[in-house]
């Protein structure tokens, strides 16, 4: 055992010669390199499998034995200032190492195919070999110069990744977002890094933890508080968490394997990973941990908001992300640590299976509509999905069902225990968070219903069976239903109608055009057309379905049940050294029949949304034909009432298709304001600092110049004169003085 705990710095090293082998290769041996590019996704796959062999051995020797390990080397040692280095090896860095170790195998699988045509495949796996290496190493390090130094490096790798396709302007845009966006956290994250090695004198976690308890107790909490609020900036940024989230959406101009490595297991777990490292510190002071459920409590509202009207498929999982995410840090602020890791656990394998899955209905609809984002990737051009990709419909159910909290999947026992906590903690908490489980089940299954339900493209089609439209309609968009003879493609770049579930506005088709549609959606209705979108292949699939078994299984290893003398809770065993640390005599297990009781309220809301969102989504144009539920719903209350719910419509989608008009305020606001700021500091230093120094130069130019014309064109007789002229008369006025 001891010998797995020594070798434990090899582990972020191993990815490491590939991203050197790319370099020099492409660097020495271009066209060799190039010719053989399909091989390096191989040595890519087997070190990071090595080094998840390692990682699952050190998990295994934390659930048997509960084992804390730390190795420092010396660095720079003097009477006045030590810097170590070393890995430091506990429950949650064997937890992320898993998670970083088996997703980054599954996507690197799925990337050999989906990157196979692409120039840039051996930039890409270079990129993500080295970032999984960062990610390796922070999740490893013993202090906080070590976390940051990595914490940079990760930052590093994902702009480079996000901005992969770096000649398209929005991919531009994106990494430079995200990279801007990053920096405010990271600033902070290093000012708290100083601030509290100015008050212990140490980096090293241990010393940190116990120096900080003796001066907590002494008093004087408000530098502390600062710092520590600091230190979580840095969180907040990299977990996208309000108000620094902006960036997350943005972020999937990259490669969706990239999206799916984002999302699940490196850079938003990072920030996690963060302040569940730091928790010990953050306990102490309870203003911050108030600060840190607030922050988990309104961004995983926010998230399922502004997830309920996008129209891309990734961004849609983007705001999921964010959402979770919220989940996740407001646990770590109710001090549930447990639950918390839990749901991180469960939310990566699961939230990897969606993205993963998203990138199979992106590559079989690119040969229909295109290679543009804007076309791939957008929902209102999908639909009746089921029978062109079965096996990725089938994942995607199920990664979209445990993300609703749909017992036994993973998501369920992970997400119920939080929402569990939150009561204990604050009832008005509990209800937005139960409230915003409503939400993730209604906009998880408005994606699924959307891509998959249905006929590929959309039909113009009435409700009652009749030739002419006359009651009100709902568009696959929740937008006002177009006028005649306006195809769907036409709604792709019209961002300024208003939206409405239930349209005011009625419209008639004649036959010619209902006959004009039908041949246009009918090539794609056909099985033996070249025309339609097709399953992934192998490759690509294969990591699926071992997403699916992990999104079925993994939940089971938190089940909070103690039967007897028999602790049936895998992870909180695993957990054991870690919560003792927080909470020495805590109690995790709970009785079955207790545990249901509280779930079954959670499952119903669950339930409810997705019920919701079938009405409004799923096969509208038969089921609405069937149940005549639209022209019911409308009909009740007089024509104000009809209004008011469109305007109260209107407000819920503006709000969140213009993403809570946050980026619009970044951008009005506080970008435009840097602007003016950078331009009245270039007036003041091109016109007042350089006005001056120039001024001087001039003044004494034209004095000098002045001068040579005064003693008659530069004469050295001249010189001679004035020099005795002015002497003498020195003289003179030095005599009167006496």
């Amino acid at each position: 055992m001891e010998h797995t705990y020594q070798y434990a710095w090899i582990i972020p090293l191993l990815p490491l010669p590939v991203t050197m082998s790319i370099g020099f290769g492409l660097l020495l041996i271009p066209t060799a390199t190039k010719n053989i590019r399909r091989m390096w996704s191989f040595p890519s796959v087997l070190l990071l499998s090595i080094a998840m062999i390692f990682s699952a051995n050190l998990a295994f020797q934390q659930i048997n034995g509960s084992f804390i390990y730390q190795y420092l080397w010396s660095w720079t040692i003097n009477n006045d200032f030590s810097l170590e280095f070393g890995y430091f090896i506990d429950p949650l860095t064997s937890i992320m190492l898993i998670l970083i170790t088996t997703v980054g195998i599954l996507v690197l699988i799925y990337s050999d195919n989906y990157m196979s045509h692409d120039q840039g495949y051996l930039r890409f796996f270079a990129y993500m070999s080295f970032f999984n290496a960062s990610m390796l190493g922070l999740v490893t390090s013993s202090n906080l110069i070590q976390i940051y130094i990595f914490w940079e490096l990760v930052g590093m790798c994902s702009y480079l990744l996000i901005g992969f396709w770096f000649t398209r302007p929005s991919a531009a845009s994106a990494c430079q977002k995200a990279f801007v966006t990053n920096r405010v956290g990271d600033f902070g994250l290093l000012l708290g890094i100083l601030g509290f090695y100015w008050m212990t004198g140490s980096f090293e976690f241990r010393d940190l933890f116990e120096t900080f308890n003796k001066l907590n107790n002494e008093g004087n909490s408000l530098f502390p508080t600062l710092c520590a609020f600091l230190l979580f900036l840095g969180a907040i940024a990299k977990s996208a968490q309000f108000p620094l989230h902006v960036w997350l959406p943005d972020a999937m101009e990259g490669p969706t394997p990239i999206s799916a490595l984002i999302h699940a297991a490196t850079m938003v777990a990072a920030g996690i990973f963060l302040v569940a490292r730091l928790l010990p510190l953050f306990t102490g002071i309870p203003y911050i941990m108030n600060i840190i459920s607030l922050i988990g409590i309104i961004t995983l509202f926010l998230g399922a908001t502004l997830a309920l009207a996008q129209r891309d498929i990734k961004r849609s999982l983007a705001y999921s992300t964010m959402s979770q995410l919220g989940y996740i840090m407001l646990a770590l602020g109710l001090g549930s640590y447990q639950a918390a890791l839990f749901h991180l656990i469960t939310h990566a394998y699961s939230k990897a299976l969606l993205f993963l899955g998203s990138g199979s209905i992106i590559h079989s609809m690119e040969p229909l509509v295109g290679y543009s984002p804007d076309k791939s990737q957008n929902m209102v051009l999908m639909g009746g999905l089921t029978r062109y990709i079965p096996i990725t419909r089938t994942t995607f159910l199920l990664g979209t069902l445990s993300l609703c909290g749909i017992p036994p999947l993973a998501c369920f026992w992970s997400k119920d225990e939080i929402l569990s906590e939150s009561w204990l903690y604050s009832p008005t908490f509990a209800v937005i968070a139960y409230f915003t489980a409503g939400l993730t089940a209604f906009y998880m299954f408005r994606v699924y219903l959307l891509t998959f339900e249905g006929n590929l493209h959309v039909q113009f089609q009435n409700y009652s069976g009749t030739q002419n439209i006359s009651s009100y309609s709902i568009s696959l968009w929740g937008k006002e239903a177009p006028k005649p003879g306006n195809f769907v493609f036409s709604t792709i770049n019209n961002n300024n109608e208003n939206f409405l579930f239930f349209s005011k506005n009625t419209y008639e088709f004649d036959q010619n055009v209902i006959n004009q549609m039908r041949y246009f959606t009918t090539p794609f209705l056909k099985k033996n057309t070249s025309m339609y979108p097709h399953e992934s292949d192998n490759t690509m699939l294969f990591p699926l379905l071992v997403l699916v078994v992990f999104t079925l299984f993994v939940g089971f290893i938190g089940i909070p049940l103690f039967q007897g003398e028999i602790d049936l809770n895998l992870l909180s065993k695993w957990l054991a050294p870690s919560k003792n640390l927080l909470h020495p005599n805590s109690e995790d297990s709970i009785d079955l029949y207790e545990f249901f009781t509280n779930a079954s309220f959670s499952v119903s809301i669950a339930l409810f949304g997705i019920f919701v969102a079938s009405i409004f989504y799923g096969s509208p144009y038969s089921s609405f034909q069937n149940l005549d539920l639209i022209n019911s719903f409308v009909k009740i209350g007089p024509k104000t009432k009809r209004l008011f719910l469109d305007k109260i419509a209107n407000v819920i989608y503006n709000w969140s298709y213009n993403r809570g008009y946050i980026d619009l305020f970044y951008t009005n606001v506080v970008t435009q304001s840097i602007r003016e700021l950078a331009k009245l500091t270039h007036f003041f230093d091109r016109y007042i600092i350089d006005g001056i120094t120039n001024s001087v130069g001039v003044v004494s130019f034209f004095g000098g110049e002045a001068i040579k014309y005064l003693v008659a064109g530069g004469r050295i007789s001249s010189y001679l004169f004035f020099y005795l002229s002015f002497m003498l008369i020195f003289i003179y006025f030095s005599f009167l003085s006496l």
